[in-house]
């Protein structure tokens, strides 16, 4: 079994004897990698449909692991204990759906290890982890076909504000796709900032919030130096 780059940089980022619990698990292919390469004790697989959770068990009973993994459908982490798991995969979903779920769920604060990635959304879900009692320790880079992916990995604790720009790209941790990512990022701006300036009538609000965030990206990008990063 070959995980997805996107996957990859998620289970790269799962402590050694982990229990985890992979939320919106869809066909299982993350837990079941991580308990055939010993690098978990145990799973819970969710998710949120019976079609999904059904090619979840699929898959597990393909690779011998239905005892390792414990299944549930339910509304993100709804059925599952606190006491259960070490690490929680929030992955491949929008920002606000990601947020909804860990306000369900305020033990994920509790010494827990959460992995993120959001499809959508991660300017709102940065803000709202920073109001809302969470850290982000690292964001981790995935090129998946033409896709950037940004895994974050996140605990309960203190964030330092964001600026606007850090609320669309997060903090540089020296990931050598962050240029590429910070492009993409600058060209959404632009694209956002077009069509406000354009419009019949503009909100000056939003336009000077975009020319911030697009001000900062290009900043950002002008003072990535790979050698900064070696280390």
């Amino acid at each position: 079994m070959e995980l997805s780059p996107r996957l990859q940089s998620i289970a790269r980022q799962i402590p050694q004897g982990a229990r985890l619990a992979d939320v919106g698990t869809d066909h299982g292919y993350l837990p079941v990698w991580l308990l055939l390469n010993g690098r978990i004790r145990r799973a819970v697989a969710a998710d949120l449909r019976a079609g999904p959770l059904d090619r979840a068990r699929q898959t597990a009973r393909q690779y011998g692991q239905m005892e390792n993994i414990s299944f549930r459908l339910c509304d993100g982490l709804a059925d599952i204990g606190a006491e259960e798991v070490d690490a929680v995969v929030v992955a491949g979903m929008g920002g606000e759906t990601i947020a909804a779920i860990l306000e369900a769920a305020p033990w994920t604060r509790q010494d827990k290890l959460l992995l993120l990635q959001p499809m959508t959304g991660a300017p709102r879900l940065r803000q709202w982890l920073q109001t809302h009692g969470y850290v982000i320790e690292k964001e981790t880079l995935a090129r998946e076909g033409n896709k950037l992916y940004s895994v974050w990995t996140v605990r309960g604790g203190n964030m330092p504000p964001l600026s606007p720009a850090e609320l669309w790209a997060g903090v540089d941790g020296g990931d050598p796709l962050r240029p590429a990512y910070l492009s993409s990022l600058a060209e959404k701006a632009e694209k956002a900032l077009r069509g406000h300036l354009t419009a019949q009538r503009p909100d000056q609000a939003v336009i000077a919030y975009l020319e911030e965030v697009l001000s900062g990206l290009r900043k950002m990008k002008e003072e990535w130096k790979p050698n900064d990063h070696s280390g």
